[in-house]
């Protein structure tokens, strides 16, 4: 990792307005050890002509004081395919730096740790979407982006938990069927199909931290919290979200809390979500039901720092990969909302 990193009073100053701008969720006493990895890594993205995309499942430190730019999962693809610099560190999950490298195939893509992957990504292959293609002939494949890159080439279009309804209608008014093939989430299927006249055939894939939630614990958090507002990730079980007052992605939770301002507010997703929504909104108060993500935890500053330091570790897809599951992802971009 080099030489250890100093808290000078350089160091200081060059960090005072990130720091004022966390301090509701950065205990003062933390800051000395993150400012130095914070103003380096600042620096060394200048050097490399490099921009860090933070999604909004990172710890504070990370999205608020590194990150270029933020959001879900798509909102960090478009932006990685816009921007102009030459090198894109993704502080996220394996997928999502895929999907970045398939839409900006000239650009490098770095993830800070080979070991960030997805429960759900890892629930499926491309053999297991070619099976179901047999199994269901003529149906089309409407796959999530917490995919491999193998996977979203076997389909024919991708979504987000943000527009799947969307998309789920689009493509099965495309294909002329009432019935789709959606993957892998099963929770996330069975949400959409609630919300749409489509039948849905899953699989049995599901993210590791939204399953956890139970509708005992949402009821449990109202009754401890008197006049809370409970929103949903679409990728919990349907009985979960049912508690809720609303679903969304993490795009559309955060959209909800500015529009609507609840006074005390519960996100059930990934636990570092709340502490950067909060940070927009100091006068809110937000109650924190904490199931972290181990995969997302694997980010952190040091190792986004030897990242750009040793430009390690890049993330390639084969171009015949690329092309394909580029065309699914495109169809996804061309959905209007």
């Amino acid at each position: 990792m080099g030489v250890e990193l100093a808290y000078t009073d350089a160091v200081a100053r060059a960090t005072a307005g990130l720091y004022a701008k966390v301090s509701k969720v950065i205990p003062e006493m933390e800051w000395p050890v993150h400012a130095p990895l914070i103003a380096e890594i600042n620096r060394l993205k200048r050097e490399r002509n490099a921009v860090i995309l933070g999604h909004n499942y990172m710890t504070p430190e990370i999205f608020h004081c590194v990150s270029d730019f933020v959001g879900d999962s798509l909102a960090l693809a478009r932006e990685a395919a816009r921007t102009d610099a030459a090198v894109i560190v993704q502080a996220g999950v394996h997928f999502m730096a895929e999907t970045s490298k398939i839409l900006s195939p000239q650009k490098t893509v770095l993830i800070p740790d080979t070991r960030a992957g997805c429960s759900l990504a890892a629930s499926i292959t491309a053999a297991d979407v070619r099976l179901m293609r047999q199994k269901h002939p003529g149906l089309p494949v409407m796959t999530y982006v917490n995919t491999s890159a193998d996977v979203k080439a076997e389909s024919d279009i991708c979504c987000t938990s943000g527009n799947a309804v969307a998309v789920v209608e689009s493509i099965a008014k495309t294909f002329g069927t009432d019935t789709v093939i959606m993957i892998p989430d099963q929770y996330l299927a069975r949400n959409v199909a609630a919300k749409t006249g489509v039948k849905v055939i899953t699989w049995a894939g599901a993210c590791e931290v939204h399953e956890k939630f139970t509708p005992q614990e949402i009821r449990d958090l109202r009754a401890a919290n008197p006049g809370l507002t409970v929103l949903a990730h679409p990728e919990c079980p349907p009985d979960v979200v049912a508690e809720a007052d609303f679903a969304g992605s993490t795009a559309g939770m955060i959209n909800y809390v500015g529009q609507h301002r609840p006074a005390k507010v519960v996100l059930i997703t990934e636990c570092s979500m709340s502490d950067n929504v909060a940070v927009e909104y100091p006068d809110l108060e937000f109650v924190r039901p904490c199931n972290l993500c181990p995969h997302m935890k694997r980010i952190t500053l040091k190792a986004i720092l030897h990242s750009l330091q040793t430009m390690t570790t890049e993330v390639t897809v084969d171009p015949i990969i690329s092309a394909r599951a580029k065309i699914a992802i495109d169809r996804m971009l061309a959905v209007k909302l």
